[in-house]
């Protein structure tokens, strides 16, 4: 399950280890910066596997990799026991092979934590209840500002194709607009920063060193 050291990274080949490798195609790199938890799912060496993501560290590595990845609405899964990155930002999800048994897996994660006070204190959904009942009456968004300039013309050929497939199985697909869109990578690169400096801090030694170094 190597990964970009600390979760800094996009591309799964920041790590001491060397880097994680795309099992469809070793010359291409598996997105990041949970790398090595997606391959190891998209190799069936495993059925499931955990992940971060803070600002895309299960979504990119699924997109590449062909897997299910889940970043779950944050505080539906306790973060306790994970290295903080970002607080207000992190979560923790997974990959899978499918649908269900990302339902599967949820269905054990979710839920409130007395020792990460960021999670839910409401009863969370069984994610299986509904897994056969299909895409019909669900109205989709679609934000027109994620379909604009820099998109690459055959990702968005291939998202227009998926909007069309599911029209066919009668969800309902709304445009919506999301103003704010334009700022979101900037405000990352504020707050991801600012926060993850002082969390890990912790691990500084020249803050926090060996009990018996003494000044003064």
């Amino acid at each position: 399950l190597n990964h970009d050291a600390w979760a800094h990274g996009g591309s799964g080949e920041n790590s001491d280890f060397g880097p994680t490798k795309n099992p469809w195609n070793t010359e291409y790199v598996p997105g990041g910066s949970s790398s090595g938890s997606a391959a190891a799912v998209a190799l069936n060496m495993t059925i499931a596997a955990s992940g971060t993501d803070t600002g895309g560290s299960i979504r990119q590595p699924a997109s590449f990799t062909n897997t299910v990845g889940l970043k779950p609405t944050y505080g539906l899964v306790s973060r306790y026991g994970i290295i903080a990155m970002a607080s207000s930002l992190d979560t923790i999800g997974h990959f899978t092979k499918t649908v269900e048994d990302s339902a599967i897996y949820l269905n054990v994660t979710a839920g409130n934590d007395p020792i990460d006070a960021t999670t839910t204190i409401n009863k969370t959904s069984n994610y299986l209840e509904d897994i056969n009942k299909g895409v019909g009456g669900i109205k989709i968004g679609v934000p027109n500002e994620y379909l604009g300039s820099g998109l690459d013309p055959r990702i968005k050929k291939n998202i227009e194709q998926v909007i069309k497939k599911l029209e066919e199985l009668g969800a309902e697909i709304v445009e919506v607009s999301l103003p704010y869109t334009e700022y979101g990578l900037a405000c990352y690169y504020i707050i991801q920063p600012a926060e993850v400096s002082s969390n890990l801090a912790r691990y500084d030694g020249i803050r926090y060193g060996n009990d018996r170094t003494h000044f003064g």
